[in-house]
């Protein structure tokens, strides 16, 4: 009895030592990757004053009228300085975009005991940009931005790497992070103006749809909340995720999310590089997904009046991109229904918004920042916004990438086939479109996704030779 009894507590004591060695190794793992992804910051960011800029779908020109100044190029940040084009608007538009990066000390992930991100999230941040961007489409239009954006500190990297050193000493030493307070809901204060009361309306719900994001158990698009929906596939925190794997694992992060706010919106996932309408058309009508009930109706939303976010898994070449394709990426960024494009480079995720030239304009979820708690009612916002925005020249682009577009109704989601099909057409150099659209559903092609063998085509013996558009493995 006293032996069964020591043996018991001893396996207790030996299981605890075990615990907090996995605990000490995450935290020096998280603790490296948070000095190495702080030191990663490049200098800042060249744009020519002669080209147009495109941000999802908007045209921003940095050169005045009557400039005559002979230099071709200078940074964002410098533009301000300048009377020049239209900057100032650029800065605003692209700062007020959600910004996704690494984080560390938040609470443990699902069937693990990693409290960061760090080094293999980066292809999940940019999964949760391009869907925040959809989200501020839906809920606050295009045109919205940010009051704040042109106050933000401009990413320094002396401040970041010193900053870094010191999370690196604090990590080693947090603790365990306890119960945190309920979201409180922000109330329009009394007597202001109409005006004033949008305005204040506005932040709400930017405050919320970012809350939806946030590193906890209970945020409904968080992180916790996308790794468990990737165990379900055999996907486990810290492994490496691609832009088609990603895409599912929102596809199903919105079906199965609780809000009022989200049961007016889906996402819509391409199979083999092909957007079936009939099935997107079911979408906007509430005819398939969690939302409807037995009889096929949508219970969150008018008839017809669902909007759908359209992810589309492509490869846009074999090993390397292929060239021809940049007319092309750069025609779906000046489109205002697109929301981006979740891709990269080898081994590095980033999110595509806009171009100039022949560089993408990104944002780059690679740098290591401490957990926010947003389940408070005024939590900071300023690390979900970055003031610095990064280029790439398109031949460094990896061909697995994932295209999306938000589609409002059915009237909005046949401009957008419209709009597409032209942009599809193949030229004399581009003998196959990067994807196409068919009439009818998809099981009518012998393509149905009922069942999850074939809704997670990434699943697949990887020493088997071959690519497929879930290939794309990233950092």
């Amino acid at each position: 009895m006293c032996c069964n009894g020591f043996c018991s507590v001893a396996n207790k004591m030996d299981n605890k030592g075990t615990d907090e060695v996995e605990k000490l190794k995450s935290k020096f793992i998280s603790a490296w990757h948070n000095v190495k992804y702080s030191w990663a910051l490049k200098s800042k960011t060249a744009f020519s004053r002669n080209s147009p800029v495109f941000l999802l779908g908007k045209c921003y020109h940095f050169k005045a009228v009557d400039d005559e100044s002979p230099t071709e190029s200078c940074t964002a940040e410098a533009l301000g300085d300048v009377v020049t084009g239209n900057v100032d608007g650029f800065r605003r538009d692209f700062a007020s975009r959600v910004w996704m990066t690494y984080r560390e000390d938040f609470p443990a992930l699902p069937g693990s005991t990693l409290t960061s991100d760090c080094g293999w999230g980066c292809t999940l941040r940019a999964g949760q940009m391009i869907l925040a961007q959809a989200l501020m489409l839906h809920i606050l239009g295009r045109d919205w931005t940010w009051s704040e954006a042109l106050t933000l500190e401009p990413l320094d990297t002396e401040t970041w790497t010193s900053s870094a050193a010191r999370r690196l000493v604090a990590t080693l030493e947090a603790s365990i992070q306890g119960e945190r307070s309920q979201v409180t809901q922000p109330v329009c204060p009394a007597q202001v103006g109409a005006e004033e009361a949008d305005s204040y309306l506005q932040e709400a719900y930017h405050r919320t749809i970012v809350s939806w994001f946030g590193d906890g158990p209970s945020a409904q698009l968080g992180i916790h909340r996308l790794v468990q929906l990737g165990m379900t596939s055999g996907k486990q925190a810290g492994d490496w995720y691609g832009p088609a794997v990603v895409a599912h694992i929102l596809r199903k992060a919105v079906d199965d999310a609780a809000d009022a706010l989200l049961k007016g919106i889906s996402v819509y996932v391409a199979q083999d590089c092909t957007v079936y309408s009939a099935d997107v058309i079911d979408s906007h009508s509430g005819r398939t997904g969690s939302h409807c009930d037995p009889q096929g109706l949508n219970t969150g939303a008018a008839p017809d009046s669902r909007a759908v976010i359209i992810l589309i898994p492509v490869r846009l070449g074999g090993e390397k991109i292929n060239p021809e394709y940049l007319s092309f990426v750069k025609s779906i960024l000046s489109l205002e229904y697109c929301i981006g494009i979740i891709g990269g480079k080898p081994k590095q995720a980033y999110y595509f918004v806009g171009f100039q030239d022949d560089s993408l304009i990104y944002m780059d979820p690679h740098y290591c920042q401490s957990f926010v708690d947003v389940s408070t009612s005024d939590f900071p916002l300023q690390s979900f916004h970055c003031p610095s925005p990064k280029k790439m020249p398109f031949s460094k682009m990896d061909p697995s990438c994932t295209i999306g577009f938000y589609s409002k109704n059915l009237e909005h989601y046949e401009r957008i086939g419209n709009e597409l099909s032209k942009i599809l057409e193949p030229s004399s150099k581009e003998k196959y479109p990067a994807f196409t659209f068919m009439t009818g559903h998809g099981k009518d092609y012998e393509l149905s996704i009922a069942g999850e063998k074939r809704e997670w085509p990434f699943i697949r013996n990887t020493r088997i030779a071959g690519t497929t558009s879930g290939d794309f493995v990233l950092l």
